[in-house]
């Protein structure tokens, strides 16, 4: 049973559990897919009812910020712990290295994909790398044939969020693979063209504190993670 947060549905599971579950998916026939919600995604979701269906839509839900924690906490139905996308995603690799799964990265300015392949190649010995493509398209027709031609397993999708969520439940099946992941920015981080924050600020749930000090311009995405929390304390009190 999923646990409810502003009308989301999440997995409540461990990222040991998580990755496990991935896997299993991974093996399974048919198309799967992941998303990994943080409180901004929620408020999409809100707003937009074709947003919040592919994100229920998905096999495994997994929550992606310490406001998704807090916020289920504060409705009196607490997750196990975050299971932020990019290190669910460094997981599944190490995973995939080892059973030789190959992987399709897509995503992000032209070039990127590019070099992250070859970071993670360089990082996780064995890792099959099927194919990129940058994020800078228009129809998905040919993407999509790509990715059906490189054969590969899993699909990392890093197209931002609700983008990704959406072209994922419209194009899964068609692209061949077992297993897309909506992953926003991540591409930029294992490409090295951005960092995450440091150890301290994220063990201590401050990690989007740190990218707005990075990046001001972020300011207006970043307010709604207040207009979040807001949103939870009248669901807490309307229940």
């Amino acid at each position: 049973m999923r646990i409810d947060v502003l009308g989301v549905g999440f997995d409540n599971m461990t990222m040991t559990e998580a990755v496990d579950a991935a896997a299993a998916l991974l093996d399974r026939p048919g198309c799967h897919y992941v998303v990994t919600p943080n409180p901004e995604i929620v408020e999409v979701c809100l707003e937009n009812g074709e947003a919040k269906a592919a994100v229920n839509g998905a096999d495994l839900v997994l929550p992606d910020g310490v406001g998704i924690i807090k916020g289920a906490a504060m409705l009196g139905t607490p997750l196990k712990e975050r299971t932020p996308g990019i290190e669910f995603a460094a997981h599944l690799m190490g995973r995939m290295a080892r059973t030789g799964k190959s992987l399709y990265l897509l995503g992000a300015k032209p070039g990127v994909a590019e070099q992250a392949a070859e970071n993670l190649k360089k990082q996780y010995p064995g890792l099959m790398v099927a194919g990129t493509h940058d994020g800078y398209f228009q129809e998905d027709a040919d993407v999509v044939e790509a990715i059906r031609k490189s054969g590969a397993d899993v699909v990392f999708v890093c197209l931002g969020a609700p983008k990704q969520e959406l072209w994922i439940q419209r194009n899964g099946p068609n692209t061949g693979a077992h297993l897309l992941c909506g992953l926003g920015g991540s591409l930029d981080i294992f490409a090295g063209v951005a960092e995450r924050a440091p150890k301290f600020w994220s063990d201590h749930g401050l990690e989007w504190f740190y990218r707005l000090c990075r990046e001001p311009r972020r300011i207006g995405r970043m307010m709604k993670l207040p207009l979040f929390l807001i949103h939870v304390k009248q669901e807490r009190r309307r229940k």
